[in-house]
């Protein structure tokens, strides 16, 4: 049986498996403040296909972090964005696994399909009292039926890609998450509700759901959005959890997951006063951040480091549509505001590594810069050990700010609040 995943989760990317002891430190150094934190290392097919590397590699990376600290709580390495067509090569190394229906929603599932569901949950046709929400959740039969036609489908295939983990791994032997955020529809509470109800009747144990949240989650930069309306949103879908897990059956410890959560400093205090409310835990992913920090610890480094730096910028500038397209989605950047490469090639250690590192109190910070580079690892993969050979040159100097970054900028503000610890 899969341990279990834990009230608060971490999903820590790391796009070259080289920054796991420093990622594991800032797991560390929460514990020492009272605050358990589960680490999941995170790898999707595409960044693999991208870097060349396999999910075996993403295995041993966390496997050798935690024998090297000694870390003796649950960890997990996450099998990210899969489907039915990517997922068996992370059959062997995984014990978490995101499924990434978003691409399906949309598609109508069979007609009577959808009559069957809206007869097994006559509770759904009409208005539903959620305790902690004001008022009830407005529906009708003809409301379920079009919220089905969006989402049914996605959660059937969501069903076939579990079925086919389980006949390899067992029941009980890996931790599910449902994936529909990477789509320009956010779901409301009422639609969040139908779709856990469909999950349970699929007989998923889903450990954590991903939806899409009002607002943009643009990778490394903080929220775009109403910080109160997202605060409203996440409250009445933390309520909408709890009432599904009573009323459906679905595992007690289910609990939000947030995409593209690094660097969302705004909505950190919201997130933090939700959870302490209803009690609840949740799953952040922090993807790219670690790789925007060994950008950081290269430039500070100086030397081949910082010039290795610059490097990497020029070849993301001069592939910039390529490299922005596959994450249209959830980038914003505009051309005109990336400063030109010959000009960073001009930079000190500090001025490189002020536009790049997410300070927003300092006038140097530049998002756009920020977000071309961490879709922009690419170029980094393609210079090899090259690339490798320099961050273990800068270990000392990338692992700090690894660490820092997780620990600072993330766990602290989301779990300690002016050293008082949120549990």
């Amino acid at each position: 049986m899969a341990v279990p995943l834990g009230k608060y989760s971490f999903g820590v990317g790391d796009r070259f498996a080289q920054q796991g002891k420093a990622q594991l430190r800032a797991f560390l150094l929460a514990a020492e403040q009272g605050v358990a934190i589960t680490p999941v290392w995170n790898k999707s097919h595409r960044e693999h296909t991208i870097v060349g590397s396999a999910p075996e590699s993403a295995r041993r990376a966390a496997d050798e972090a935690v024998r090297a600290l000694g870390w003796d709580k649950p960890y997990f390495v996450d099998a990210d964005h899969i489907n039915l067509a990517t997922v068996d090569r992370f059959l062997e190394s995984c014990d978490f696994y995101t499924i990434d229906v978003a691409d399906a929603i949309g598609r109508p599932a069979e007609p009577e399909a959808i009559d069957a569901f809206l007869q097994r949950h006559p509770e759904l046709t009409r208005p539903v009292e959620v305790a902690g929400l004001e008022e009830p959740l407005a529906s009708s039969p003809e409301t379920l039926r079009r919220i089905a036609s969006l989402y049914l489908f996605p959660v059937q295939e969501a069903g076939r890609i579990y079925r086919h983990i389980e006949a390899r791994k067992g029941r009980g032997g890996f931790l599910t998450e449902v994936s529909m955020d990477e789509t320009g529809r956010p779901q409301g509470p009422l639609e969040l509700l139908v779709i856990l109800a469909a999950l349970a009747d699929e007989g998923i144990p889903v450990a954590t759901i991903a939806p899409k949240f009002t607002g943009r989650f643009n990778k490394g930069v903080d929220y775009e959005g109403d910080v109160v309306q997202f605060e409203r949103e996440f409250l009445a879908d933390l309520a909408v959890i709890r009432h599904a897990v009573s009323q459906y059956g679905l595992p007690p410890a289910l609990k939000l997951s947030v995409h593209s959560g690094s660097d969302k400093f705004s909505i950190y205090p919201a997130i933090r006063r939700a959870l302490e409310r209803f009690d609840a835990g949740v799953h952040l992913k922090t993807a790219g951040t670690t790789w925007l920090e060994e950008l950081i610890g290269l430039a500070e480094a100086g030397g081949a480091g910082l010039a290795l730096a610059k490097e990497i910028y020029s070849g993301a500038y001069a592939q910039r549509e390529a490299l922005c397209a596959p994450y249209a989605a959830v980038i914003a950047i505009d051309p005109a505001r990336l400063p030109d490469p010959a000009e960073v090639t001009g930079w000190s250690a500090e001025q490189f590594v002020s536009a790049l590192r997410h300070d927003p109190a300092n006038p140097a910070f530049n998002p756009h810069l920020r977000q071309l580079l961490h879709v922009g690892y690419k170029i980094a993969a393609k210079m090899g050990e090259r690339y490798l050979d320099l961050l273990r040159d800068c270990e000392e100097t990338i692992a700090r700010n690894v660490t820092a970054n997780l620990y600072e900028r993330h766990m602290r503000p989301l779990f300690l609040d002016g050293g008082r610890v949120v549990s």
